[in-house]
């Protein structure tokens, strides 16, 4: 724990030194989930517009570590060898940014992930994320009643669910935007119902504004 947090606050305070202040507030979000930089008139902004889970460490972050670590991994080792590296390097990231409930989430699914992988099964994304649920509310109690959390597995199963259907009802869409518009409404659809009993607010707009802005992400 001591080397990694070390290591998240020499990254923060590099943010700070090389960019303006808001700026460096918005890339230690997107990156660490760090939200100390981040002042209230751009949060409430975010919240507004629905964005708000960019500058939060989430699952996403989580898929870009994994890509980028085994991609990178299996052009030194094995692959038997770069699977558990990979699975060293997720957790990793999720202690530093934060180990809240969506990074908890996304590295359990992860790993599961690529231990079917090293022992050659077949990976059920569904049934991965039946499995994750299951383990962190045995592991900690208290994230069943975590907002982090309920948003983070209803946008996931969200996704599971309607992502396909979407893309098929969006066929007339061009494809470089096909998929992220399918994701982005499918987590939406999932998400609405919550966020609105939660905040007393949801933008219906906010699955454009999501891929206006998330391409930039990885």
């Amino acid at each position: 724990q001591g080397i990694l947090i070390k290591f998240r606050q020499k990254l923060l305070h590099f943010y700070q030194q090389g960019l303006h202040y808001r700026h460096a507030g918005l890339v230690a979000g997107v990156v660490l989930g760090s939200k100390e930089g981040i002042d209230n008139d751009f949060w409430e902004s975010l919240k507004k517009t629905g964005t708000l889970h960019v500058v939060v460490a989430s699952g996403m972050n989580v898929s870009i570590v994994a890509k980028f670590l085994i991609s990178f991994l299996i052009l030194i080792f094995p692959r038997r060898k770069a699977i558990p590296l990979a699975i060293v390097g997720i957790w990793s990231y999720g202690i530093m940014s934060g180990f809240d409930a969506p990074i908890v989430r996304a590295a359990v699914m992860g790993t599961i992930a690529f231990t079917a992988q090293e022992i050659g099964k077949v990976y059920d994304a569904g049934r991965a994320l039946i499995i994750s649920a299951l383990l962190m509310i045995l592991v900690k109690p208290e994230w069943i009643a975590d907002l982090g959390f309920i948003l983070s597995f209803t946008a996931t199963a969200s996704m599971l669910l309607l992502d396909e259907s979407l893309r098929i009802f969006f066929k007339k869409v061009p494809a470089f935007l096909r998929s992220d518009l399918s994701a982005s409404l499918s987590a939406q659809i999932g998400v609405a119902p919550i966020l609105f009993a939660s905040f007393g607010q949801f933008n219906i707009l906010s699955p454009l504004y999501n891929i206006a802005v998330l391409w930039t992400i990885p």
